[in-house]
């Protein structure tokens, strides 16, 4: 999910429309899943624990080998094969007909994603910085980051500029939904994790949050990680853009954006709360990201 709604009187008209043709297939989809797993669903407000958090990997691996980490976290909701099939043809009409909506963006991404989300996990799992932060489980929102603190840090560090992003495009952290339909905590914690620091991967890009940026980082993330969300998203995104715009997209930032993915190193095994008085253009190097090439819309 990378897309926010901008004006709220906007966001609320246009999820009411929308809502109009989602709403039933939702509520016929609980109904079922009520019926088949008897379980009720997350308690309201709350957000994602994640059980593996407390458990160190030695002191868990008994546990985990026998229910193949299948420890159910609070916002999870059980769903079959037809189900997820059902909420993933959905999802992707509506991600299509307006990419802002990135609650349907990210069930997309949770109900077609699994293979390619459990070779990130093996990714990290075998990464000492990736394995860390799989052991730790890190959350990144307004409550765990110290944004005052991060507006202090010297100008081009990764901190600075990270807040500069938010400030400037009006976005927050805490608009990220919490994973439901992937069955497997850890694995449920990648795509977490994942959807979390998509905002750093606008910081490190130095993309906004309009289509056009949104379009050239879904290419750089469907290059990285193989998520067909991305893909989909990077594919049908130019859909919604002026022909000027896909004109600057397919010759300057498709390009761009499809080095980098390919030259850089795995983005999910950097520890990027633990960098943010790196240098900006220190971290890109390290990571691998290629400069920007000039573009003007």
């Amino acid at each position: 999910g990378s897309g926010r709604c901008r004006g709220r009187s906007q966001c609320r008209l246009v999820r009411r429309r929308e809502g109009a043709v989602m709403l039933p297939v939702l509520r016929s989809g609980a109904r079922a899943l009520r019926a088949v797993s008897g379980r009720p669903g997350p308690r309201p407000g709350g957000g994602s624990v994640w059980p593996g958090a407390a458990l160190s990997h030695g002191a868990g691996e008994e546990a985990a080998a026998q229910d193949n980490h299948y420890r159910p976290y609070q916002s999870h909701i059980d769903s079959s094969p037809l189900q997820k099939l059902l909420l993933a043809s959905g999802s992707a009409l509506m991600a299509l007909y307006n990419p802002y909506r990135h609650d349907m963006v990210a069930v997309l991404a949770e109900t077609t994603g699994l293979p390619a989300i459990q070779k990130l996990r093996n990714r990290m799992q075998n990464h000492p910085e990736g394995n860390q932060i799989l052991q730790e489980r890190p959350r990144i929102s307004t409550s765990t980051l110290d944004l005052a603190s991060l507006r202090e840090l010297p100008e081009g560090t990764f901190g600075k500029e990270y807040v500069r992003f938010l400030d400037v495009n009006r976005v927050t952290p805490d608009s990220r939904m919490p994973v439901k339909f992937v069955d497997d905590e850890e694995l449920a914690y990648v795509i977490q994790r994942y959807r979390e620091v998509h905002d750093f991967m606008h910081t490190l890009l130095g993309m906004p949050t309009n289509i056009l940026g949104e379009v050239a980082v879904k290419w750089f993330e469907a290059v990285q990680t193989g998520l067909p969300m991305c893909i989909l998203g990077a594919v049908f995104g130019p859909l919604h853009l002026s022909a000027r715009n896909i004109q600057v997209l397919v010759t300057d930032l498709i390009p761009w954006a499809v080095r980098c993915g390919r030259s850089a190193h795995c983005v999910m095994n950097f520890y990027y709360e633990n960098r943010w008085e790196q240098n900006l253009e220190s971290l890109r190097e390290e990571i691998g990201i290629l400069p920007c090439p000039p573009v003007q819309t």
